[in-house]
């Protein structure tokens, strides 16, 4: 069975589902090879037309983050943060006009995911946060688009107590844009597309450029400072701690 899944709604609008729902979607290698190879193949089939991705999770979440189980493997390390940041940099910088619908939990990468994107539709219940702290991890990478949406004192908040907070919250402080019943939540993003792609393409494209522009780093260049403490922090003894916790179902002993 494919880890990602991709739908063509229209000409315009591709639906791409992540698709481990037996491990909430939790992010391995190879989910996020197949959401990079799919974000680029949507980009070139729609390089002269105005396009769309709506990015959706199969199951009881839309994404919990890293698989910790694939995580404990140190060998992987480095690998997978560059595919993460990789894969927040496609996203944020395709042409196309990105949509997260999100159910259930957004957690960790997959609040990055979600916030990466340019416009967020979220479930009524679901819950949303950036725990990465509890598992001797820092929440480098997404981070890179926290401090673009929810001002520094809101980021502070969500980052250093690592708890989740509901949708309504969320909506508040800027990390999404509409909040929905569960039922509704493909019809919402799909309402979102429509509206979007009355827009000019280029008028379009140019728009997203000159967003990026205007902040005085890019997001590469956030991303590629963030990937360094990442990394760090995924080569320390707390995250060997805070991941063989996880795993093991246990509080981390983080005098070490």
């Amino acid at each position: 069975m494919p880890v990602v899944l991709i739908e063509k709604q229209t000409p315009q609008v591709t639906v791409v589902t992540l698709n481990r729902p037996e491990r909430r979607n939790a992010l391995t290698l190879e989910l996020l090879t197949e959401l990079c190879a799919a974000i680029k193949a949507a980009s070139v089939q729609s390089r002269k037309l105005s396009g769309v991705i709506i990015f959706r999770g199969e199951g009881v979440a839309f994404c919990t983050g890293l698989d910790l189980k694939e995580a404990a493997d140190r060998t992987k390390a480095h690998e997978t943060a560059q595919m993460v940041a990789n894969t927040l940099i496609t996203i944020s910088q395709t042409h196309l006009i990105t949509i997260a619908a999100v159910h259930g939990a957004a957690v960790a990468g997959g609040a990055g995911i979600m916030s990466a994107c340019d416009f967020v539709v979220a479930a009524r219940g679901t819950k949303i946060g950036y725990p990465e702290v509890r598992r001797g991890l820092v929440a480098g990478l997404v981070m890179t688009f926290l401090r673009r949406q929810v001002g520094e004192r809101n980021m502070r908040e969500l980052l250093l107590s690592s708890e989740l907070i509901d949708a309504e919250r969320a909506r508040e402080i800027g990390l999404v844009n509409r909040v929905v019943a569960k039922d509704d939540l493909m019809s919402e993003a799909l309402k979102f597309a429509q509206s979007a792609l009355q827009g000019a393409p280029g008028a379009l494209a140019q728009t997203k450029r000159l967003i990026e522009e205007l902040w005085g780093r890019s997001v590469k260049e956030d991303v590629d400072l963030a990937l360094r403490y990442h990394i760090q922090a995924r080569e320390s003894a707390e995250a060997r701690e805070g991941i063989a916790a996880f795993n093991e179902k246990r509080k981390p002993n983080w005098v070490l």
